[in-house]
């Protein structure tokens, strides 16, 4: 007799639980719990031992990795790790109106160059895709498209039809009969992904799942969802800006933290193959609190302007308004530079901006904070022709940065003269020659003692 179990289990961090509470005690979030219902029958004869397969590790043999789908858009394959490979689940979310549907319906008809893809929307009807690809100039005879919410239905049609690409838009639309909960539910995107997981894997099927976002940024739905795909892109970008980011999150197949950018056109996405150029565009000669940082974000290296407005505060407490960097560190590095430096930043309100949107992660920026801080401070311009690389310990010294290398190329491509660097990174420098002068600083006082 099979007896269906009741569980609650919370959509932000997948906690379970076998009654229903408020507050989940994981994540704290309220309200988060919600109803699953599980069938439980009798465990007994129900495997075989001989069912289960067990290999011993030394006899196993490497199989070449799969076959990598390529498009014309280098950006995106970067992001992917080089390529799609056979059999992937890859969910890409995003806020609403962000682009998500337009830059897969434009890379599902590279991949229709070499194969059949099926497009799937459960948003949208046919005629309504239909539309957007006309409006984007785009047609393909390999292309199909299908309005349809029933993972039932999706299963059967793609078991037959054997598609190599498929796109799922969204996977918070889609449901399983099977199911007595609404579309979006834990149970629903739990059940539907995992059918589209066999699928992939079983049939050598890639799949592109569109999810959507909560306010807070992350995934509606399950946490577990993110675990159970290969690769998780997170496509974004602000209303004021034409430029979106692609960024890896999760990748199986290649490199986390990877970021493509592409420009939102008439005609669709279009990738930024400069990305330096980009953003460092409306800058004069010389200014003041203004300093460019070689940031790495998983293999590439962006040139970003990083800028630093100090104003007298009226009142006690002073503002720290950041844009595109990390507010905790920016107060560790002000403590520093009061304590290093002298600096009186205790009645200074503080303005901090990356130009163009893109937050900074990397902590080798930490120099290029600190010297446009001190500009913006004494009134010193900087060329802009000279950049400033290094991570600052507490005690003042500025630490070693790794990719050096990758990063003096960048500055010397674009026409930089000089660049600030760690002497802990001296070594490995000296035994290449570069187009710039290096100024090799071991601390903040022999900073300020070459920008005076």
């Amino acid at each position: 007799m099979v007896k269906e179990k009741k569980i609650y289990v919370c959509s932000e961090c997948a906690y379970e639980t076998s009654k229903w509470i408020g507050k989940c005690p994981n994540c704290g979030t309220w309200g988060s719990l919600e109803e699953l219902e599980l069938k439980k029958g009798s465990p007994k004869n129900s495997v075989k031992l001989d069912d289960i397969k067990v290999y011993r590790l030394d006899e196993l043999e490497i199989q070449e990795t799969s076959k990598r789908h390529k498009t014309s858009m280098d950006e995106f394959d970067r992001v992917l790790g080089g390529g799609l490979v056979e059999g992937a689940v890859i969910l890409l979310t995003g806020s609403p109106g962000i682009g998500k549907s337009t830059l897969l319906l434009q890379v599902l008809i590279e991949y229709a160059k070499a194969s059949e893809v099926l497009y799937i929307s459960g948003e949208e009807s046919v005629n309504q895709v239909k539309h957007r690809a006309k409006r984007l100039e785009m047609a393909s005879e390999s292309m199909y498209l299908m309005s349809e919410t029933n993972i039932e239905k999706i299963y059967q049609y793609i078991t037959m039809k054997r598609p190599k690409v498929v796109v799922i838009d969204s996977i918070q639309t889609v449901y399983s009969a099977e199911q007595g909960s609404i579309p979006g539910s834990i149970s629903q995107i739990r059940e539907c992904t995992l059918k589209i997981v066999e699928l992939a894997k079983s049939h050598g099927i890639a799949f592109f799942i569109v999810g959507h976002v909560t306010k807070d940024g992350k995934i509606a739905g399950p946490k577990l969802l993110e675990h159970m795909v290969d690769t998780v892109l997170n496509f974004e970008g602000e209303e004021d800006f034409f430029y979106r980011i692609l960024r890896a999150e999760k990748n199986r197949f290649g490199s986390t933290n990877e970021i493509g950018i592409f420009n939102m056109e008439e005609n669709g996405m279009s990738e930024v193959k400069n990305a330096s150029e980009f953003f460092l565009s409306d800058r004069d000669e010389k200014n003041i609190g203004s300093v460019v940082v070689p940031v790495l974000e998983g293999s590439k290296v962006f040139l970003l302007e990083l800028q630093t407005l100090l104003t007298d505060s009226p009142f006690g407490m002073p503002k720290r308004v950041v844009q595109g960097f990390d507010r905790n560190r920016l107060q560790i590095l002000s403590a520093i530079m009061e304590r290093k430096l002298g600096l009186n930043l205790g009645n200074k309100d503080m303005f901090v901006n990356i130009p163009g949107g893109l937050t900074v992660r990397d902590i080798s920026a930490d120099l290029g904070l600190i010297v446009s801080a001190v500009s913006a401070y004494r009134d010193i311009p900087i060329s802009q022709k000279i950049a400033a690389i290094g991570e600052l310990g507490l005690r003042g010294e500025i630490r070693k940065v790794s990719f050096i290398d990758k990063r003096l190329k960048e500055l010397e491509k674009l026409g930089f003269s000089g660049v600030y660097v760690p002497y802990a990174n001296k070594r490995e420098i000296e035994s290449k020659k570069y187009g710039l002068k290096i100024i090799f600083l071991n601390n903040l006082n022999e900073m300020l003692e070459r920008m005076n």
